[in-house]
């Protein structure tokens, strides 16, 4: 079986060797000089060579000392590295996801009560961005994404979460003067940024590619878009799972039954490294609990 010397000598060895003294290292160890000076003289027994000459008042590495830094500095850091890791995450229980803000505000939100009653120990950081994620680049344990169907990137785990279904949404007062599609024509359509073709291939759905409304506004959010409709300003292109409350209170009509469903709809994507991450697997399928009740 392989000798490995303690940690403790280990790290005593490596202060010594950075301040060139047996008393700063035991100031930084927060040990005496000679617990540093015995600790440092058990590893040279152990390694069979000096490490240090001892000169008056001052020591120096011997080259089987650099040498012996040089190898184990890396290991250490590591395994600096990896407690601390290990440590944060046992103590914050903390997990970072991303989704888009519309997202965020009108479904995920709404319901995120849900998730802390049933798993208080867990910390959820969440993050709002219109921008692709890149697990190797951003620092994020799960992200809700809207992608084609099929779309599998290799190292990652990928689940369906919900539909995009889309349909005509206003006022209910503006609802009152729209009867059929073609009624659309004479009222204000309401775009966002996000989707700039949902009414362009909802109305080649519904049979009328050509139509145009009195007038176009644009929004910079999905979410603009949406209130901008609650407001009465004019008619929006809504996505049934996130409209759930808005239609039920009332503050939002559907118009026509005829829906559009995209062949991108939200996926749950993960690295599959992760999968094995208790925190990261409750809030899955919490998500997709959640997911099975959003139906109108």
């Amino acid at each position: 079986m392989p000798t490995i010397p303690s940690t403790s000598a280990l790290l005593s060895f490596r202060a010594a060797a950075r301040h060139l003294s047996f008393l700063q290292a035991a100031q930084e160890r927060n040990v005496t000089p000679g617990a540093i000076s015995r600790q440092i003289q058990s590893l040279e027994e152990l390694l069979g060579t000096r490490l240090f000459q001892r000169r008056h008042k001052r020591v120096e590495l011997t080259p089987q000392g650099r040498d012996y830094l040089a190898e184990i500095t890396t290991p250490l850091d590591h395994l600096a590295a990896a407690t601390a890791r290990i440590q944060g995450e046992q103590s914050s229980g903390a997990i970072s996801i991303c989704a888009y803000p519309t997202f965020a505000i009108r479904w995920l939100l709404p319901r995120w009560g849900r998730f802390y009653d049933r798993h208080p120990e867990v910390d959820v950081r969440l993050t709002t961005s219109l921008n692709p994620v890149d697990f190797r680049r951003d620092d994020y344990d799960l992200a809700i994404l809207v992608l084609a169907d099929g779309a599998q990137a290799p190292g990652l785990e990928s689940h369906e979460f919900l539909s995009v279904d889309t349909f005509p949404v206003c006022s209910p007062a503006l609802a009152r003067n729209i009867h059929q599609p073609a009624d659309l024509a004479g009222h204000t359509l309401l775009h966002s940024a996000p989707r700039p073709t949902d009414w362009r291939r909802w109305l080649t759905a519904a049979g009328l590619p050509t139509l145009n409304g009195a007038r176009d506004l644009r929004f910079e959010s999905l979410n603009l878009a949406i209130q901008a409709a609650i407001e009465g300003i004019g008619v929006a292109i809504g996505i049934e799972a996130l409209l759930h409350g808005d239609l039920q209170q009332g503050r939002l009509v559907r118009l026509f039954a005829m829906e559009r469903r995209s062949d991108h709809p939200f996926r749950i994507v993960y690295p599959a490294g992760k999968a094995q991450d208790a925190r990261l697997i409750a809030f899955r399928d919490w998500l997709l609990e959640e997911a099975a009740t959003v139906k109108l």
